[in-house]
């Protein structure tokens, strides 16, 4: 809805050098200072008397960025734009303008190897290509009439979860279903059992009707054992709901505060076009979910994005409580019993605690583990397509400002949700974590558009391709095809880690 969906993530529209030269010399910011703490994270001081930002000798970039967007998410939609949703606020384009402009001066020059230089648009071509971005970002809000202006084309938005229709099955894709399943059960029914087994067997996808006790398996929520599989689960749900009882039932802990009001904020948000989502029994278990996981880690606390990473498990888990001939996107959940709604709630809980255990740094202050990922998908990239590469370096499209997105939300934002519950069963069958294999399924995603990047020819271009990449109508082949190429690139250079030195200084 924001600019470059600054609602959800905090990406930046130009360089972190552009931004913080942009408040260094007062100009115009449409960033709200207060002195609200960002949920689950200490707060930088700062002066907040002083219009301009300040940065100390020793502060990095990302750090000076991190404080501009200390309390941004507080904006309403009308502080952004105009009342219909569509007019974009001068003040809004102009600072986002400048990041721009002082982005292509800072890399002007800097390479000397590229074979052309960029042309110079002058600042009110980059103010209209600034406004053209956000205009397309706000179209799904604005009046039908509006929507006719824009091409077909833009108005596709896989960065926010399209509806839970999916494609009509095919007889061969019925027939392949059925045959995966006639491995899964006797693995499954087995007394012990074998984990890599399970893995090697779940890594090329699972069928949807055993998907919920093997996510269950390969989150290491519930053990392998068979006989102790039950008493397990009975035990850790009635932990989960005696939490949300000494925690969330009662009057919530002032540290908190900020944290439940940010959560509170950010669900009615989620998932737009997806009707499940908009309703309040679902928003009141995803609350309850959140604010729990920030009680129980506070060294990351609350992240905004993180609601997304609730959605695959709670999809899945209520399809295994619903008639499989129901339609998931209007599926009144308030119909369940307690006990399945329950159920639903606590194991999504869990399998989202046991998911994100490996990767508790992106979360935590100033995301320390997206940073280091971003910087290695760059070393990657440039190691195995240096054209694409400096074809995105050659436009100032800087990695962070598309693939920040795609680390904090695990390609949530990027694909279709029944493609991202695809994806998500090779990540829970990765027998080393899916942590560094997520870093390949990112280079490969990115390398399966690199035809239509190499044909953009400016920095609006790559920016409207990377922030919409058109996924809607992907299947589970697409995803085999990305993971493919995944392992490929990992089997190459796992072994040959000095592609990711930069990553790690």
């Amino acid at each position: 809805m924001h600019l470059f969906e600054l609602n959800q993530y905090p990406v930046p529209v130009g360089s972190m050098e552009g931004i913080g030269d942009a408040f260094e010399e007062g100009r115009p910011s449409f960033w709200k200072k207060t002195s609200k703490a960002v949920p689950g994270r200490p707060s930088p001081k700062r002066d907040l008397k002083s219009n301009s930002f300040k940065s100390s000798s020793t502060s990095t970039s990302f750090q000076d960025f991190q404080e501009s967007v200390n309390d941004a998410w507080d904006l309403a939609d009308d502080d952004i734009c105009g009342s219909t949703g569509v007019t974009i606020s001068s003040r809004v384009s102009q600072s986002a303008a400048l990041s721009v402009i002082n982005n292509h001066r800072n890399t002007a020059g800097v390479d000397d190897e590229r074979p052309t230089q960029p042309p110079i648009l002058s600042e009110q071509k980059k103010t209209e290509a600034i406004q053209r971005l956000a205009l397309l970002q706000n179209t799904q809000a604005a009046p039908t009439s509006m929507a006719q202006h824009i091409p077909h084309h833009a108005r596709q938005f896989p960065g926010r979860p399209q509806p839970l229709r999916g494609l009509p099955s095919s007889g061969s894709r019925e027939g392949e279903e059925s045959s995966k399943l006639e491995r899964f059960q006797p693995l499954l029914e087995s007394t012990l059992l074998n984990l890599e087994d399970l893995r090697q067997l779940s890594w090329s996808g699972i069928p949807v009707k055993v998907r919920a006790i093997t996510w269950r398996l390969l989150s290491g929520y519930v053990p392998a054992n068979l006989e102790r599989r039950q008493q397990v689960l009975e035990q850790k749900r009635q932990d989960y709901w005696n939490l949300v009882k000494q925690y969330f039932d009662t009057d919530r802990d002032e540290a908190y505060e900020d944290t439940y009001r940010q959560i509170h904020i950010d669900i009615p948000r989620m998932s737009p076009l997806i009707a499940l989502f908009q309703q309040q029994t679902v928003q009141e278990m995803f609350e309850r979910i959140l604010y729990i996981w920030a009680i129980r880690h506070p060294a990351s606390g609350y992240v905004q994005g993180m609601n997304d990473l609730v959605t695959p498990f709670y999809i899945v888990f209520l399809q295994e409580a619903i008639p499989s001939d129901c339609d998931l996107d209007t599926f009144d959940v308030a119909r369940l019993s307690k006990e399945q709604r329950d159920i639903i709630e606590a194991d999504s809980f869990w399998c989202l605690s046991k998911f994100l255990d490996g990767i508790q740094d992106n979360y935590i202050f100033a995301q320390l583990g997206i940073q280091r990922k971003v910087n290695q998908l760059k070393e990657l990239i440039q190691r195995i397509d240096t054209q694409l590469h400096r074809h995105l370096q050659q436009h100032g499209v800087d990695y962070l400002q598309f693939s920040f997105r795609w680390m904090n939300n695990l390609l949530t934002r990027e694909l279709p949700l029944y493609c991202t519950i695809r994806l998500w069963d090779t990540y829970l069958a990765e027998s080393d974590g899916f942590a560094s294999f997520q870093l390949y399924v990112c280079a490969a995603f990115l390398m399966h558009w690199r035809q239509e990047l190499l044909q953009e020819r400016d920095f609006q271009g790559l920016m409207l391709m990377l922030q919409n990449l058109p996924t809607q109508r992907w299947t589970d082949s697409e995803i085999s095809i990305v993971v493919a190429e995944a392992y490929r690139l990992k089997f190459t250079f796992a072994d040959a880690p000095n592609h990711l030195q930069s990553g790690d200084r």
